[in-house]
């Protein structure tokens, strides 16, 4: 079988969706190559292992979860401020929303790495650049905020993202506005 970039991503996109619809027991070559309906074997061809399934996990949904290029050149126009900050928190609580199998993904990539090493590895290693990627962006940008303050920030998504997409403790919430009380309160105004 001849390997391809279009394939690799289509078969990545349906480890995403297997992760996030049946966990971490669930996600095998088999489960991934019916989902992506392909041939029985085309996963493992592209996924020798486990662990470069999970590789292709975090891969994809770094993909997925990139800013839209338009959304940022008209947020970059405006006035930093706790106003600007909250534009773009709630443009990554949108993408994630709306990426729901990458963001449950990802929560489940989480329990597994309490028990595999080599995921808590890669886990932690992606986790901290995207970290230190926002810092960065945050600095760049003129924006409010110091290093502590975006990791407390990662934290307040991780929880909001946990409820909203799974077991809401309250379902008429809206996150917009969940994200706008916590910039003002976190940065003040």
């Amino acid at each position: 079988m001849v390997r391809n970039a279009e394939r690799r991503t289509l078969l990545a996109d349906a480890a995403v969706r297997v992760l996030a619809q049946q966990g971490s027991r669930g996600l095998t070559h088999r489960a991934i190559d019916a989902e992506a309906k392909a041939p029985r074997g085309t996963a493992s061809n592209y996924f020798a292992s486990r662990d470069e399934i999970i590789d292709a996990i975090l891969l994809r949904i770094s993909e997925r979860l990139q800013p839209d290029p338009d959304i940022h050149a008209d947020l970059a126009q405006r006035p930093p401020g706790v106003e600007l900050f909250t534009e773009y928190l709630r443009d990554i609580v949108h993408r994630l929303t709306d990426n729901r199998d990458a963001a449950i993904a990802l929560f489940e990539l989480r329990l597994e790495a309490t028990r595999r090493p080599r995921v808590a590895e890669v886990l932690t290693t992606w986790r901290r650049a995207g970290l230190q990627a926002d810092i960065e962006f945050n600095e760049k940008m003129g924006l409010p905020g110091r290093p502590a303050d975006i990791t407390l920030f990662h934290y307040a998504l991780d929880g909001l993202l946990l409820d909203h997409l799974t077991v809401p403790v309250d379902e008429t919430v809206n996150p917009d506005e969940v994200v706008s009380v916590l910039a003002h309160r976190l940065l003040g105004s």
